[in-house]
């Protein structure tokens, strides 16, 4: 009966809640990362700020978050740049991939395997912009396309395979569906 206690399952649970954190904490340290260096390390530039306030939300530690600030202020000597992706997915949706790298390369070749796996292909730059009207918040579909349930589901399953990349902070999609 090894590995039966309560701790044993405490542990796993654990680990698995872990793993989550560290996934959402990484997605944000890079965006901070990105506006601190847009704004010099002025932790009071607006762009900065709501990044740090959306870390908190999600309960990301102050060291966490003032390490980020300060890799993207120069501190730390990392190239850490914004990239976006664009591409088709299941049905013909146009999907923007907007990623936080410090190595274009890789994450080019990460999003693109994504897109090979799910038998798609990645679009050039301007191949699916035209669908998106760039707002605040991200970018919004001109005309959004309504779905069937079945290609939506394979959108969502789509989707949630970009967003496992570490790399990537959003996926936008010109679907008009409650998944995306």
């Amino acid at each position: 009966m090894a590995g039966h206690n309560k701790w044993s399952k405490v542990k796993h649970k654990k680990a698995a809640t872990d793993a989550v954190k560290s996934k959402i904490f990484s997605k944000h340290s890079a965006v901070i990362a990105v506006e601190s260096r847009k704004a010099s390390g002025d932790v009071n530039a607006p762009g900065l700020a709501a990044a740090i306030e959306r870390a908190k939300k999600d309960s990301m530690p102050k060291d966490n978050i003032e390490r980020a600030v300060a890799k993207g202020a120069g501190a730390t000597g990392a190239a850490i740049d914004e990239v976006l992706y664009e591409g088709y997915g299941p049905g013909g949706v146009a999907l923007m991939i907007q990623a936080v790298t410090d190595n274009n390369n890789r994450t080019a070749a990460e999003v693109r395997s994504a897109f090979s796996k799910s038998g798609l292909e990645m679009g050039t730059p301007g191949s699916a912009a035209w669908a998106f009207s760039k707002t605040d918040t991200g970018y919004t579909p001109n005309t959004p396309m309504d779905l069937d349930d079945e290609t939506g589901e394979k959108l969502a399953e789509f989707i949630e395979k970009l967003e496992d990349i570490d790399d990537v902070t959003d996926v936008y999609t010109a679907a008009d569906t409650p998944e995306a």
